[in-house]
């Protein structure tokens, strides 16, 4: 995902599209959600994860194996 498409993006994401915005698959972004070692924080509201733009902004794109 490019910055200008980070940057078109709602105020609020879904997790898949934090995850994409850092190089990270489905499954892997849920799996880091889960374990709290998401790159940047996510909220849960009910059975749902959102993340805010502006910390997908901030941070730069982390590594996983």
């Amino acid at each position: 995902m490019t910055l200008e498409e980070l940057r078109a993006l709602p105020v609020t994401v879904d997790l898949e599209t934090a995850g994409r915005a850092h190089g990270l698959g489905r499954t892997l972004s849920y799996e880091l959600a889960k374990a709290d070692d998401f790159p940047c924080p996510v909220h849960r509201r009910g059975r749902y994860y959102r993340v805010l733009k502006a910390d997908c902004l901030d941070l730069p794109p982390k590594t996983y194996a």
